[in-house]
């Protein structure tokens, strides 16, 4: 799969006449109205005007121009390794390969077995692995990236060298060290015997401040970000003067080398500036000092290089959106624009997002990157553009409700993306097969991608033979009692099986339409991805992003492919924990109306409208399978018939939203695309063509305000059909 040089089609300009209020009473910022899939303003915040500061030079100060870029994550966890423990696996992996264990993503042929001989021939001891299901919890996260995605440890602070640390961290990244990077962090109280660490960011206080505040839970606990230009006191002052309840004890430091670093907390409790500051999640500012190098090791102070050799298939991946679950939604956006004068891009609605009585409300929020390039690594590797969706319940049932009341407010997952999505899945999926290390991923029905049934065939044959073709394939296991077709068959082997078994009396039909037959089959195992690109990709591509459980959307001509792992920091079965998300952007090839080609901007291909919906209900839908199997096991037979009708009325709703989801989107798309015509229209003075558009674009603005009015009706329709399932046990 190829990231195709090309343009951002992600529109961001609503329809005209669409009326704007604000969410919540109270809050700055208008927001479209509860209950419609829109596309919101996006709009640069003029600091200069902003208001409320007391303070003249403060004042003066915080209008500065201050831009940002991703930078890290960072991950509290129960226990890190002394990195003499990562680096064997990475020798491990290393030798393994030497050995004949080649393993690249690219083939969907691979021989398991063979390479698992190889892997227990070389590994250490603790490494070898013989089989057996794999099991998410309690694992090793530093591990599972290591062996799963080809990451490596690149830097080190704590251990025994240090007799005033007393956590222990390291610094893990992907090929590209500048892409995305994980600091991984655990108290060490065996070695430190409790001394403060010299450095804060890794001080043990900060791990105890988390868990506390997170039902003990490990997580996702500081969202960090590179101050590129302008001054970090700028975000400082705007903190102070506007948000001062959100500024924690010790969180200003400057070290010798000029670096500067801002710890804030991210979240308010409940609403912004009149509710307590939530002293969980931290947002992070680095500011590097002149004199620091361009090394690793300068992305925190108290950092040591480690040496690490990457794979030579391993991809480089890079930050993409971190999103956060919350109470006050708006209130979050609210502190974002006062203080980074980040503005809202895309809202997802009540209405939209709803698995069953499961309903969310979600916003991305971001800067305004001036990114702009016509080579496609420069925009794979730019980390300029910050996206952070936020999503707060609007129901006590479902995932993010369960989240916030187990956890508390926090990082529900980081999204990075990287150049060829399906051969990085393909690989961590073989990974895990043969070293069982990794990560496994988010179950996404066969629905999603396509089934097949009596009538897709009964549109060209009799119905006696659709019925002879669907009752034969399941007779021989070829087709599932869902529809799904075996992804491992092949024409000849179809061939095979009719040829041979065909009744005499339906031979000569079947003859006829042998290949239409054949090839209804074979594409059905993924018909509703060709239904929306054609013949763009090949059957090879098609059936490996089935394979892999690839989720794919559609806005325009550019595309966007997603997969989320399963839970992460996840110490038991059934807990509420934050997970990995992975994409690739794959933007078309635009040019502008001189017919030379047009620049690259961030953010091609969206957030997936169709895969947000597709993703919440494949939450519930895992949970629901959780539920179901746990039931079975107790005997449960109650609780079994309970959750399996809540599997199948969630299927059953993704089956049917899927097709008003991707109606709406194709409307958006057009709208914006329509939007922007009449703008260039206008400032050429052509009145008349842009009158005429108009036209085109009020059908547009209705076409998609009528797709938000069937999937409202859907989302209730299957709310009332899961509060009857719970009515009846």
């Amino acid at each position: 799969m190829q990231f195709i040089c090309g343009v951002l089609l992600l529109t961001t300009l609503p329809a005209p006449g669409l009326a704007f209020s604000p969410l919540r009473s109270g809050f700055g910022p208008k927001y479209p109205t509860a209950n419609v899939l829109t596309l919101s303003v996006s709009t640069a915040i003029d600091v200069s005007a902003s208001t409320g500061f007391e303070n003249a030079a403060i004042a003066e100060s915080a209008q500065e121009e201050v831009v940002l870029a991703f930078s890290h994550i960072h991950l509290y966890v129960d226990q890190v390794e002394d990195v003499a423990v990562y680096k064997q696996l990475e020798r491990d992996l290393a030798v393994a390969t030497e050995a004949g264990m080649h393993v690249d993503g690219s083939s969907d042929s691979l021989d398991i077995d063979k390479c698992r001989k190889v892997w227990n021939s070389v590994a250490s001891p603790g490494n070898t692995y013989t089989g057996g299901e794999f099991v998410p919890q309690n694992r090793d996260v530093v591990k599972q990236l290591i062996a799963g995605l080809g990451f490596r440890v690149t830097g080190s602070s704590g251990g025994l060298e240090s007799a005033t640390r007393n956590t222990r961290s390291v610094l893990v990244t992907s090929k590209d060290p500048r892409g995305v990077q994980y600091v991984v962090t655990s108290v060490d109280d065996g070695l430190s015997e409790g001394l403060p660490h010299d450095h804060g960011h890794f001080d043990a206080t900060n791990l105890s401040r988390y868990f506390d505040s997170h039902s003990g839970r490990q997580g996702i606990a500081v969202l960090a970000f590179e101050v590129t230009a302008g001054s970090i006191e700028s975000i400082r002052n705007r903190y102070h003067e506007l948000h001062p309840a959100l500024l924690i004890e010790g969180g200003w430091r400057e070290y010798r080398d000029g670096t500067r670093i801002l710890e804030v907390c991210a979240y308010y409790e409940g609403d912004a500036r009149s509710s307590k500051a939530d002293e969980g999640t931290l947002l992070r500012f680095v500011q590097r000092g002149a004199g620091t190098s361009e090394n690793i090791s300068s992305i925190l102070p108290g950092f040591d290089v480690v040496d690490a050799e990457f794979d030579l298939v391993s991809q480089p991946a890079y930050c993409d959106h971190w999103v956060s679950n919350v109470f006050s939604r708006t209130g979050f956006i609210d502190t974002l624009e006062d203080t980074l004068g980040f503005t809202p891009k895309v809202d997802f609605n009540a209405g939209v997002v709803a698995a069953g009585e499961a309903q969310i409300e979600s916003t991305v929020t971001g800067n305004d990157s001036k990114m702009s390039t016509m080579d496609k690594q420069v925009a794979l590797k730019d980390q300029s553009q910050v996206y952070l969706p936020i999503n707060n319940a609007l129901s006590e049932v479902g995932h993010v409700h369960g989240f916030l009341e187990e956890i508390g407010q926090g990082i529900q997952h980081v999204a990075s993306r990287v150049e060829d999505l399906p051969s990085f899945v393909q690989k961590c999926n073989y990974y895990r097969e043969i070293t069982g290390e990794g990560f496994t991923f988010l179950n996404i029905p066969r629905s999603y991608y396509g089934v097949l049934s009596e009538l897709d065939l009964a549109a060209f044959v009799t119905p006696t033979l659709a019925r002879f073709v669907m009752d034969f394939l399941e007779a021989s296991h070829c087709v599932a009692a869902d529809g799904a077709v075996d992804l491992d068959l092949n024409k000849s082997d179809l061939t095979n099986i009719f040829d041979t078994a065909m009744p005499p009396d339906l031979l000569q039909e079947y003859q006829r339409s042998k290949d239409n037959i054949l090839e209804k089959i074979l594409q059905s195992r993924y018909s509703n991805l060709h239904n929306l690109l054609g013949d763009h990709l090949s059957e090879e591509s098609y059936l490996r992003i089935v394979r892999n459980k690839i989720l794919v959307d559609v806005q325009g001509e550019d595309l966007l492919f997603q997969i989320f792992t399963s839970n992460i920091l996840q110490r038991n079965v059934g807990d509420e924990a934050p997970f990995f998300e992975f994409i690739q952007r794959v933007c078309s090839e635009c040019k502008g109306a001189n017919g030379d080609p047009v620049a690259m901007k961030p953010g091609c291909g969206g957030f997936g409208i169709r895969n947000f919906l597709t993703l919440f209900l494949s939450i519930e839908v895992t949970k629901a399978m959780l539920e179901a199997s746990q039931a079975k096991a107790e005997g449960d037979e109650v609780g079994r018939e309970l959750a399996q009708g809540m599997v199948d009325t969630l299927t059953d709703q993704l089956n049917e939203s899927n097709p008003i989801l991707t109606e709406i989107s194709d409307a958006m798309t057009l709208e914006g695309a329509l939007k922007v015509k009449v703008d260039a229209l206008l400032a050429n003075g052509d009145e008349e063509g842009a009158t005429t558009l108009r036209e085109e674009l009020e059908a547009a603005g209705d076409a998609k305000n009528m797709g938000n009015k069937k999937l409202m009706n859907c989302s209730t329709k299957y709310m009332e059909i899961m509060r009857s399932l719970r009515r009846q046990s």
